[in-house]
């Protein structure tokens, strides 16, 4: 199944009309007769990475999915394909995120609870059945065992009959926002770095249309950190992956065309919009002066958007429609490459259908009947929105120079630096909420009673189910080859070699995600978190 693409003209200077037949330019700036002193699609990117943006082209909508097990999730991305999704993006419940089996006592009670459980590559083979992946874009929102996960997907893509380097998507891979927001991390830091130099240098040759990692602000941005706080926080991340790859060896140019992002968008709209101009300005800074890029693909801050899950309210639920429309609009206005819009059942339960359709209804219609699309970075020259990219980039770049002079984002993580900073804004608040100063609209202000809609239940049968599933494929599978990938794997570990080779082998022959992850644990150890007060 193919997906269908919401494109546009290939041709960013194409004549394009407002409703009224008013004539709408690529770019506009204060002096039309002069070249732009700053221009989508060049360096330093604040307007956009791409000539015309949306005039050329629509952003991938990605509707985030999956729960219970694979074959549920299956028939939910085909209904979301056949209603027009551009991509795929994978949940995926906490036991496989923290590497964990179904029949494993940490798994009790949380199996397909908050996404799709996967335990082996034929739960991914059942997940993607009909789903060509060489015709498919994928993202996987997995972290510690995202190693696992892509080394699944790899070997479903061969099974289907494509090569690996005909794999198109994202592994969010992101380690260090897990130990400052999110706590979904089995290993140490160091460790875990290491894997993630490994997949990316695995990628580059392997998997060279795959975006190895997907350095995240969203989830520090939804535990309470400012939109300037993302952003920073997100970039000095990034800088600690990047040096991680050089010091493997890698040259910066070989890499970091295939880095990416994903941010928050929340409700307020011309910080938004100012936020995603910034974090583009500022990563061309870092990668051309810092980093010595000559690429300009590596110079571009490649984003994925996800409308604010934290805004939502349980309370008259379908204000949120209101609510996530409004962030669409900053989003695309912002200039986001991908973007999935929260449904309005959320803050209650995973989404209906019905509920997913009116998200991805939003995104449509945002792309076909507003406007906005029309040119390249539409609210630039606002008094407003200048000013407040001037304030968000200095304070973004004060942020930096801090975290550098600590040692960078790992040593900032240990010192709890980047964790005290957003439990303070998230007090802040807090406060204000409570105390009014912020309404919440149905919440703190114009509240009433009203019955709880339809929502989406997970059967408990599901576990039940899973564990069977495992005990069959466990019993089926040729115990002497896994035994010996496994022990492969684990000797791979304790020496400098790029385990990405073994991990897809230990995949092909049946090895659990909690037989991979285990293996890890006993070379690596598992991280203990200090208290920070």
């Amino acid at each position: 199944m193919a997906t269908k693409k919401l494109t546009k003209s290939k041709d960013p200077e194409k004549k394009i009309f407002t409703d009224s037949e008013y004539s709408v330019k690529r770019i506009y700036q204060k002096s039309p007769k002069k070249k732009p002193a700053e221009d989508a699609g060049k360096y330093p990117f604040t307007r956009g990475i791409h000539p015309g943006m949306f005039r050329e082209r629509f952003w991938t909508m990605r509707q985030y999915s999956g729960f219970g097990d694979a074959k549920l999730t299956n028939e939910r991305f085909k209904f979301m394909l056949e209603k027009g999704q551009t991509g795929l993006s994978m949940a995926f419940d906490l036991p496989t995120q923290i590497g964990y089996d179904s029949d494993s006592p940490q798994a009790e009670g949380e199996v397909g609870k908050v996404g799709v459980s996967i335990t082996s590559i034929k739960d991914m083979m059942t997940a993607f059945d009909g789903i060509p992946l060489g015709k498919v874009s994928s993202s996987m929102t997995i972290n510690s065992s995202a190693s696992t996960l892509l080394a699944y997907y790899i070997a479903v893509g061969e099974s289907q009959g494509f090569k690996s380097n005909e794999l198109r998507g994202t592994t969010q891979n992101d380690i260090l926002k897990e130990y400052i927001a999110r706590n979904t991390y089995i290993y140490p830091p160091q460790p875990s770095m290491r894997l993630i130099g490994d997949m990316i240098e695995y990628c580059a040759e392997k998997v060279p249309s795959w975006y190895p990692v997907s350095i995240s602000g969203y989830h520090m941005r939804e535990a309470g950190c400012t939109a300037t706080q993302e952003i920073a926080f997100t970039l000095a991340n990034a800088i600690e992956y990047i040096q991680t790859c050089i010091d493997k060896g890698l040259k910066i140019d070989d890499f970091a065309p295939r880095l990416s992002f994903f941010f928050c968008c929340t409700i307020e709209f011309f910080e938004e919009v100012a936020k995603f101009r910034v974090a583009r300005k500022v990563y061309a800074k870092i990668m051309k002066e810092k980093f010595g890029a000559k690429n300009p693909r590596s110079l571009q801050l490649k984003f994925h958007t996800q409308t604010s899950g934290e805004s939502l309210t349980a309370q008259q639920p379908n204000n949120n429609i209101v609510r996530v429309a409004i962030q669409t609009m900053a989003a695309v206005a912002g200039g986001t490459q991908s973007l999935h819009t929260n449904s309005r059942d959320e803050a209650l339960a995973l989404p209906t259908e019905e509920s997913a359709k009116i998200a991805l209804r939003t995104q449509q219609i945002v792309a076909h009947e507003s406007g906005i699309t029309k040119t390249a970075d539409p609210l630039a020259g606002s008094y407003y929105l200048e000013e407040l990219c001037d304030q968000i980039e200095a304070d973004v770049w004060k942020y930096l120079k801090k975290v550098e002079k600590m040692g960078g984002s790992v040593k900032a993580i240990e010192k709890g630096f980047f964790q005290s900073e957003i439990r303070a804004n998230a007090y802040r608040l807090k406060k204000e909420t409570d105390s009014g100063d912020r309404v919440i609209v149905g919440v703190n202000k114009y509240s009433e009673e009203e019955e709880q809609p339809d929502l989406l239940r997970i059967d408990g049968r599901i576990e039940i189910q899973q564990k069977k599933a495992l005990k069959k494929l466990r019993a089926d599978r040729d115990s002497k080859k896994l035994e010996k990938a496994l022990s492969a794997m684990q000797a791979a570990a304790d020496t400098e070699e790029n385990l990405m080779p073994y991990i897809v082998t230990a995949a092909k022959a049946f090895a659990t995600t909690g037989e991979i992850s285990n293996t890890f644990r006993e070379v690596f150890g598992e991280y203990r978190p200090k208290e920070v007060f």
